[in-house]
């Protein structure tokens, strides 16, 4: 007999709520106030929470231990095998000493660390998110950066804000696909919706990313260059959401941003170059120039990841992968045992998509740079066994992390949060992001808090009379924000960032500058729902065949989209590196 979720164990929905918080105050404690390491306050909170759930919601300790393994497997597949094959890309580049090149095009377009940051962790790390998403633009970026030379928790922190701005478009439009799915709201009024709110934030996030770095009067300086970057982004995240859909904004946005910051520094440069005071002075010699084939062996890492996430992230591509590479189970003893309020069996089915997983293109990736930059495969594998120890604890702290998210979904801890939110009658519009927030920083994805929390946005907007896209947008979007704290993409930039045990450093960098932004963003959507209703799009509820019919047409106009882009990608990185031979600087030596 399946066990049921309970919402108020208490019979008091204040009380249940302070025993619900218990665990996520403690991880704000842990890391904030106790700065423990990461682990440590992962397997600590999994504990507090587990005892909750048995002794206050009475789940049986069976299905709490099953909870946990559960999404500690889900921690190591796909999560850290996506991580692993992350830094380990990064890491051969280091090894082949290729990723010294690598710095000198970086210095030869700018030396300057806040516009380099704006390259990479704004919109290079956008486009990642288009394609990859699930971590790997933070594990790359933020690798990418430290290489560079950046302060690593700097380098970590501002590619987790950097993320807030192309979350909700993720993995070509993962989180919106799933929130139209558990809404029954059709996924184009979604898109626009969030299309209409986060280009708000896009356009003033790289000014607030360079403040968090250099400082408001340094970020001054830049302000032509940082407008150039926002501004192209913000219109392409919104032209693309609202006109074509929730696949392609993070890819063209991204893309946009950079060419249109690169072609910008051709006219335009800082007057005084920037670098982190502890950082020891530029050694380049501008004088020596290094041949196409060193340019495009140092930058082939990176062109083929970029090929091969663009591929992976293609439905049709997916589909042939799993159709061979694909093994799924029922979880023992956990399938079908729990039953949520409205008396739903909860399927708990684990898939083990080894071939389509992200972290498989990243792999694939590794696989073919590593004799394009000089390295053997037995040094290859060296570098390996090297990146397994190097992550050997943001490994257990991802599994203890996810372990911790399911147990407060399988409980009902979550929805005791969720409830209390809910029922706060006109002023719900404004509390409407906080649950998307709440979401994500659980479980670490702003799909699955889409998956949690939608239909509750939809049913509690209709019953206060507010257009339920209103809401259901916010949670996406409210979702973004929780993203950087969340204890699984603190774990993962911990990792490439070189910040292994620093984890409650990084934690207390990002707190202050979610909540600045969630405050923004219940504000606007309070606004959306009362004052600026001509700014919700009009719609229709869409049957599932008509929606299917819809959702295929504007995939496979995006797949044709990918394509060219792919094709761009490729000749403008052989023709931009051609063009760079004759302006590379080099180290001096000694």
């Amino acid at each position: 007999m399946a066990w049921k979720q309970v919402i108020d164990p208490f019979n008091s929905i204040i009380l249940s709520v302070l025993v619900a918080s218990v665990p996520i105050l403690f991880i704000f404690w842990a890391l904030i106030i106790r700065k423990m390491k990461g682990y440590q306050a992962s397997l600590i909170a999994t504990g507090i929470a587990m005892l909750i759930a048995v002794f206050v919601y009475g789940m049986p300790i069976k299905l709490a231990l099953l909870s946990a393994a559960h999404g500690a497997l889900y921690g190591l597949f796909p999560i850290c095998w996506l991580v692993i094959m992350a830094v380990f890309l990064f890491n051969l580049t280091g090894k082949s000493g290729q990723f010294e090149i690598v710095k000198h095009f970086m210095a030869s377009i700018t030396s300057d660390r806040r516009l380099q940051a704006l390259l990479i962790a704004f919109s290079f790390g956008s486009f990642l998110e288009g394609t990859a998403g699930f971590g790997a633009p933070v594990a790359i970026t933020a690798a990418m950066l430290v290489g560079l030379g950046f302060n690593p928790l700097y380098a970590s922190g501002i590619c987790l804000i950097a993320n807030t701005a192309p979350v909700a478009f993720g993995s070509i439009g993962i989180p919106i696909t799933v929130a139209s799915q558990v809404s029954g709201i059709p996924e184009m009024p979604i898109s626009q919706m969030v299309g209409r709110t986060l280009p708000i934030l896009s356009v003033v996030l790289p000014f607030y990313l360079v403040s968090i770095i250099a400082g408001f009067r340094k970020a001054q300086e830049i302000w032509p260059a940082v407008l150039v970057s926002g501004i192209s982004f913000a219109f392409l995240q919104y032209f693309s959401s609202n006109f074509l859909g929730p696949f392609l904004p993070d890819i063209l946005a991204g893309l946009g941003s950079i060419i249109s910051l690169m072609i910008f520094l051709r006219f335009w440069k800082p007057k005084v170059i920037w670098r982190f005071a502890n950082e020891p002075a530029a050694t380049f010699n501008t004088d020596t120039q290094y041949s196409n084939t060193e340019m495009l062996r140092a930058w082939s890492p990176f062109i083929v990841l970029t090929i091969m996430v663009i591929a992976w992230g293609m439905q049709p591509i997916k589909d042939a992968l799993n159709s061979v590479g694909l093994i799924q189970f029922e979880f023992p003893g956990l399938h079908n045992a729990i039953q949520n309020a409205d008396g739903t069996l909860l399927a708990k089915i684990f898939k083990f998509n080894y071939l389509s997983a992200a972290g498989t293109a990243i792999f694939v990736a590794a696989l073919i740079a590593i004799p394009m930059v000089g390295l053997t495969y037995r040094e290859g594998l060296s570098v390996f066994g090297a990146t397994l120890h190097q992550l050997r604890f943001p490994i257990l702290t991802v599994a203890a992390v996810l372990g911790f998210a399911y147990i407060v979904n399988d409980s009902g801890i979550t929805l005791t949060l969720a409830d209390v939110l809910a029922n706060t009658g006109v002023l719900f519009p404004f509390f409407a992001p906080i649950l998307g927030w709440l979401g994500v920083f659980i479980t670490g994805s702003d799909t699955s808090a889409n998956a949690l929390f939608c239909k509750l946005q939809y049913a509690t907007a209709e019953s206060i009379q507010v257009d339920p896209v209103v809401t259901v947008a916010a949670n996406v979007s409210g979702g973004v924000v929780g993203k950087m704290i969340s204890p699984q993409s603190i774990a993962v930039a911990a990792a490439a960032g070189d910040l292994v045990g620093k984890e409650s450093d990084l934690f207390r960098f990002t707190v202050k500058h979610s909540f600045i932004m969630l405050a923004v963003i219940c504000l606007i959507t309070l606004a959306q729902a009362y004052v600026i209703k001509w700014i919700i799009p009009v719609y229709e509820m869409l049957d599932a065949k008509k929606a299917t019919v819809v959702t295929d047409v504007s995939k496979g106009f995006t797949y044709l989209m990918i394509l060219a882009i792919l094709l761009a990608v490729v000749a403008s990185s052989v023709v931009l590196i051609a063009r760079k031979k004759t302006q590379l600087p080099k180290r001096i030596a000694g």
